[in-house]
């Protein structure tokens, strides 16, 4: 009696190589964690001072809430410390504060 060739599946690391070039349609890799750098926040913001009344622009935490600032911190990016109207304190670049017109 004659043995049966022995076949094993396919590995479950196996892979398909890459298309070859030319091979399709080519899509424009796009990598949703880049990161892009503000080059205007060294400037920072220069009519801000301690106490005056701000809102919080861009994104993150506490972001569109007003607040009042605790402290300026001067270096390559301007930053300040602020505390929300509801108690909350936050490190911010001073480019992502808005002065609050008519308050202070």
């Amino acid at each position: 009696m004659k043995r049966r060739k022995v076949t094993y599946p396919v590995a479950r690391t196996h892979t398909k190589g890459a298309p070859r070039a030319g091979a399709g349609p080519e899509v424009a890799m796009v990598r949703p964690n880049l990161v892009s750098i503000d080059l205007t926040a060294g400037a920072g913001r220069k009519n801000l001072d301690v106490g005056g009344r701000v809102r919080i622009a861009g994104t993150g935490l506490y972001a569109g809430e007003e607040a009042i600032i605790v402290r300026l911190v001067a270096g390559v990016i301007p930053a300040a410390t602020v505390r929300t109207d509801g108690g909350g304190t936050r490190h911010v670049r001073t480019i992502d504060l808005e002065p609050v017109i008519g308050a202070r």
